[in-house]
């Protein structure tokens, strides 16, 4: 049997398969489906300073290969999730990656401050939210923003922190160099491409905040792209992610430069697609007599 194990950031994952934030929840529904622990870890909703409602509804739509969503960061705030989610999720042998959001420098710093005391062991950070001190500019699309508010926050940080990025940019590289000479421990990519959908009948926007985030099988090559171009440009451990669905798209994404891999938009299709896929790759590096994981991360042939 093949090794699984991946060393990510100091922490032991005991497989490479975890969840994408924002399509899990904290996992109570997936729980019905099948055992959490098979996981090598779960990210957890979006977490804010406070309570969010998010958008108003319609703020998901169907798309060719994927889903667009508005949701808004809908979540119970960062001190509800510490006191009833983190006893929930550790019944389960599972790394709990908890995500956090802010809309300011400040706010980045106190939610980094506060989850590392909570009993999590990685922490997500999530730079593609508004900040709301540079006209609602992403901080995540622009390398000063990005250097700024990872050391401010990686200042904070008791536990690993990984930086996820927003692949709405020019240069993906660019930004990821910044994250990592800011003192960003891992990086995950990519969140949601911006999109739209509309209505032709009506003629109006599907989305009630007319524009969302693309994700799904769509943007699978993007994200191959995008990890492949960030592995050459940082040496901190990279969490791939976008459009993942099986056991040969986990091997792909390892083989641009991921080390380890979330799934997120399979599982509104199929709830139990993260433990096929992990019995897809365990399958996958039996027969081409690969011995460990990690031996395929980065291991693209390229010219």
């Amino acid at each position: 049997m093949a090794d699984l194990r991946v060393n990510f950031c100091g922490v032991e994952l005991k497989n490479p398969i975890t969840t994408a934030s924002g399509t899990f929840g904290f996992g109570h529904e997936y729980g019905e489906f099948f055992d959490l622990s098979q996981l090598g870890g779960i990210g957890v909703k979006g977490l804010t300073p406070t309570e969010r409602l998010g958008n108003p509804a319609p703020r998901i739509a169907e798309t060719p290969q994927g889903i667009l969503n508005c949701v808004g960061l809908q979540n119970p705030g960062i001190d509800r999730f510490i006191k009833e989610q983190i006893p929930f999720l550790r019944q389960y042998d599972t790394k709990i990656i908890a995500n956090v959001s802010g809309n300011t420098v400040e706010e980045y710093e106190g939610m980094v401050e506060k989850i590392s005391d909570a009993d999590v062991d990685l922490i997500e950070m999530n730079i593609s939210c508004p900040n709301v001190k540079c006209g609602g500019m992403a901080f995540g699309t622009q390398p000063k923003m990005v250097e700024e508010v990872v050391s401010a926050a990686k200042a904070k940080a008791k536990k690993p922190l990984i930086v996820k990025l927003s692949p709405n940019v020019t240069d993906i590289a660019e930004i990821a160099r910044a994250a990592e000479s800011a003192g960003a421990d891992a990086l995950s990519l990519i969140n949601t491409l911006l999109g739209m959908r509309i209505d032709i009948e009506k003629r109006r926007p599907i989305l009630s905040n007319v524009m969302g985030g693309l994700s799904g099988p769509a943007v699978f090559p993007v994200a191959v792209r995008m990890v492949y171009q960030v592995r050459k440009a940082v040496s901190v451990p990279i969490l791939g992610m976008g459009g993942i669905r099986t056991g040969r798209d986990i091997v792909e994404m390892l083989l641009a430069g991921a080390d380890a891999v979330a799934m997120g938009t399979v599982m509104f299709n199929d709830p139990t697609a993260p433990v096929k896929a992990l019995r897809e790759l365990e399958e996958w590096m039996d027969a081409h007599g690969v011995k460990s994981v990690s031996e395929l991360s980065g291991a693209v042939e390229v010219g």
